[in-house]
């Protein structure tokens, strides 16, 4: 054993050596693919991780410690009726304004309180897929019919991808589904309403504080109105959640204001949003940590830790590996990757099997934050992208991603992961071959 040890040693060193030897630095394309890399990967820190993944932490921690496994169960698990778990699972999408990584630590968190795999899969699915800003988004730049074809496949690949892995390891969730027979039904230690209040209250502040901007120049409209003053409405909502703090968990209210004050201060002081998240966000942890009242306070953040430590790590890798390979395409930058933007432009036109199945694995693999697949899409219909393969990216894309597949596989295991991901290419493949002999 010893021995083997020594020798995968040997081998990482060996590795890693070869490809110290051989780095091909004075390559022009790889120099501008290792950059990619590294501006992706700054941009999600700015971007993604304060406002939308450490909300999506402490979101997950509400659902494992506050949400009794009984509630669970009631909506996702062998006690709930198919058509409910799968319509709830199918529809999560429409009040998650979440990417294909924000949605992790939510699935995470269902699935360990015993949610059955078809509809914990069918929401992993449907959290990005059907985002409504993402839907209208879609229909007002890339056209009517391929808004409404999005919002179609997308609920009907939540149902059926779930109902397959369901079919598929029917033995071991019919395992699963005896033993939640058996659980005793404990009864909540607060009112479902409460619970379901402090809930909402994050998913709102979650929800305004990543809302983008309209996608085209108009000044007028709800949503320019909305993002405009998404800050106000954060703070509208923000306001709801020290009140949850202090009436629904019976944080004492002297603490809870103190973490206020410093995020008022923060943000009077900064000039950037994201310092006073962090404020309120690091008072947050405080309080409750130090909380002797109710241990479940406490096991909030505990939780929630839990959740950063087990998926920060290989999302990073991900998104590294993400913009090595395809590039950085954010905003109005424009790096590309070690494979030629230009290559996959090529393969992706007219509605041919191969043009819609390849354009599914590269959306399967490609990061996409929440909205930006849009403005790409457009881009790549002008170079000359087949409607057909530019809905199979859309559904298969904002849902999964590099850094989602790893994060899936330690959840999961490795072979229902790369079931889960050849369903979704499947079936993207076939609608784009569908929508594209329609349109």
């Amino acid at each position: 054993m010893e021995v083997k040890k020594e020798f995968k040693i040997l081998g990482w060193i060996i590795a890693v050596f070869v490809f110290a030897y051989y780095m091909p630095i004075e390559s022009l394309r790889y120099r501008e693919a290792v950059i990619a890399m590294f501006d992706l990967a700054k941009w999600y820190a700015r971007e993604h991780v304060i406002l939308c993944l450490l909300p999506a932490f402490f979101i997950a921690g509400v659902i494992a410690v506050f949400v009794s496994q009984g509630a669970v169960m009631k909506y996702f698990g062998a006690k709930a009726k198919k058509w409910v778990a799968y319509t709830v699972a199918s529809v999560s999408g429409t009040i998650l304004a979440v990417c294909s990584c924000t949605i992790l630590p939510l699935f995470s968190s269902i699935h360990k309180r015993g949610a059955g795999l078809g509809p914990a899969i069918a929401f992993l699915y449907s959290g990005p897929a059907i985002n409504i800003l993402a839907i209208i988004l879609t229909a007002r730049i890339l056209g009517f019919e391929m808004g409404v074809a999005r919002v179609v496949g997308a609920v009907i690949f939540a149902i059926v991808i779930g109902s397959l892995m369901s079919l598929i390891y029917r033995k071991e969730e019919k395992a699963r589904q005896e033993e939640q027979l058996n659980f005793p039904d404990i009864p909540d230690k607060r009112p479902m309403w409460k619970t379901a209040f402090h809930f909402f209250i994050l998913v709102a502040i979650l929800i305004f504080a990543n809302w983008g901007r309209p996608g085209d120049e108009t000044t007028s409209g709800i949503w320019y109105w909305i993002w405009s003053n998404k800050w106000i409405i954060t703070s509208f909502f923000s306001v709801f959640l020290v009140i949850s703090l202090i009436y629904i968990l019976k944080l004492k209210w002297q603490y809870v204001l103190l973490a206020v004050l410093a995020t008022a201060v923060s943000a009077w002081l900064s000039a950037s949003p994201l310092i006073p998240m962090v404020a309120g966000m690091a008072g947050l942890s405080i309080i409750t940590l130090t909380d002797k009242r109710d241990p479940d306070n406490r096991e909030w953040t505990l939780s929630s830790w839990d959740f950063a430590k087990q998926i920060m790590p290989l999302l990073a890798l991900g998104v590294l590996i993400a913009g090595f390979l395809l590039g950085s395409t954010h905003d109005d930058t424009a790096l590309a990757g070690i494979i030629p933007s230009a290559w996959i432009a090529g393969l992706v036109g007219g509605n041919s099997v191969f043009s819609n199945f390849f354009a599914s694995v590269v959306g399967a693999f490609m990061y996409f934050a929440t909205l930006t697949e849009v403005p790409i899409l457009q881009g790549l219909l002008a170079a000359g992208m087949g409607k057909g393969p530019a809905l199979a990216l859309l559904l298969a894309g904002p849902s999964l991603s590099l850094p989602n597949m790893l994060v899936i596989r330690g959840i999961l295991g490795t072979q229902k992961t790369v079931v889960y991901v050849t369903l979704v290419v499947i079936m993207a493949t076939i609608s784009g071959l569908i929508y594209g002999s329609l349109f």
